[in-house]
């Protein structure tokens, strides 16, 4: 199984970008290899997260392991709280 992160590299949210820095910050330093899905590089790419996560207002970060959704950023930022990122991250 492999990890993805739906990520965007267009955005004008300071709140959007500082999640997904501390999502691949902590995937970085924990190392685990991860994929990235930039959405703003293609309609399709949004749709698609969109419909994994069956919430058409979905918005990035979004992570997957393989085809299992993990959450969105508040469920990571949890995981993290509680000492449970192998179990948010489905290692």
């Amino acid at each position: 199984m492999s990890v993805t992160v739906y990520f965007t590299s267009v955005s004008g949210s300071r709140e959007v970008k500082q999640q997904q820095s501390e999502i691949f910050q902590f995937l970085d330093s924990k190392k685990i290899k991860y994929f990235t899905e930039d959405i703003s590089q293609s309609p399709e790419k949004k749709e698609e997260m969109r419909k994994k996560v069956g919430n058409q207002s979905a918005m990035p970060p979004q992570v997957f392991n393989g085809g299992k959704y993990c959450g969105d950023y508040q469920k990571f930022f949890d995981a993290i709280e509680e000492g449970k990122a192998e179990a948010f991250f489905k290692l």
